[in-house]
């Protein structure tokens, strides 16, 4: 695992990270200085909680196109692009990897950046010139898989890969928009607390890490924070494929909620 680095971001409210939205302050000088602490990588592989299919489905087009998958924003978003050119010899290595491990995999030749992509890469590498694909979810959203997953993306060899889970730590859409409340706060923490200790925690043996997020509902506030898991699973791909307690955590306030992100670093870079 010495050749890549990986992230779990969480990736903040539609496009509002590149609209000057003040309640993403953090997020984007979180992102913009994690790009400057990583080696610039070779190539890029996303996993957005904003795909789900029926079977891991990888993006192989040379040239992906922009979905703009959200409403009622300004013209502004909807005029983003990120023209970053895709790789289907990356996604040939991933496809490879996962049927290696007995998980159905599919390559999609049409399917362009959805905005769990293109909003945290324009501040991390505005440049767009850094090959990239996205991985999908499978629509089961169960924890083991997308474990399972991780776990099979360990076999890939390509050097100075950058793997990136974007999602959210917090996704409750009517809680971002509901009074702040002490209560509210409380659960948002207690949960943000157990997350952080399940992921950094080094004396947690593997086993034990692996089986509490297999398990994650049953932690504080669970189905609080997560109606719907799809913003935590791009998480349990990167531990999958980490394997090990993460070697930094940074907790944001996003949408005036809590919000982690966490990081593997390759072991050659400090």
């Amino acid at each position: 695992m010495k050749n890549l680095n990986i992230a779990f971001i969480s990736h903040g409210g539609g496009p509002m990270p590149l609209l000057n939205d003040p309640s993403h302050a953090e997020l984007v000088n979180y992102l913009t200085g994690l790009a400057s602490k990583l080696d610039k990588p070779s190539a890029i592989l996303l996993i957005s909680a904003h795909w789900e299919a029926a079977v891991a489905t990888i993006t192989a087009s040379p040239t992906p196109q922009m979905i703009y998958d959200y409403r009622g924003f300004p013209a502004a978003a909807y005029e983003l692009q990120y023209p970053s050119p895709g790789s289907p010899i990356l996604a040939k290595k991933v496809q490879q990897a996962l049927k290696d491990a007995g998980i159905a995999v599919k390559l999609d030749s049409q399917r362009g950046y959805d905005h769990g992509l293109y909003v945290p890469l324009t501040l991390m590498y505005p440049k767009a010139d850094i090959p990239t694909i996205q991985l999908s979810l499978i629509n089961d959203l169960d924890p083991e898989q997308h474990l399972a997953i991780g776990r099979a993306l360990q076999a890939l060899n390509v050097d100075n890969l950058l793997v990136i889970g974007s999602g959210f730590s917090f996704h409750n859409m009517g809680e971002f928009f509901a009074p702040n409340t002490q209560e509210r706060q409380l659960k948002n923490q207690e949960f943000e607390h157990w997350l952080q200790h399940t992921l950094s925690d080094k004396q947690l043996n593997e086993t034990d890490r692996h089986d509490l997020l297999q398990h994650w509902a049953h932690a504080p506030h669970a189905r609080y924070c997560h109606p719907r898991e799809e913003h935590l699973l791009p998480l349990h791909i990167c531990y999958g494929l980490a394997g090990r307690a993460s070697d930094e955590h940074q907790s944001l306030t996003i949408m005036n909620k809590h919000s982690s992100s966490f990081v593997w670093y390759k072991s050659e870079q400090s």
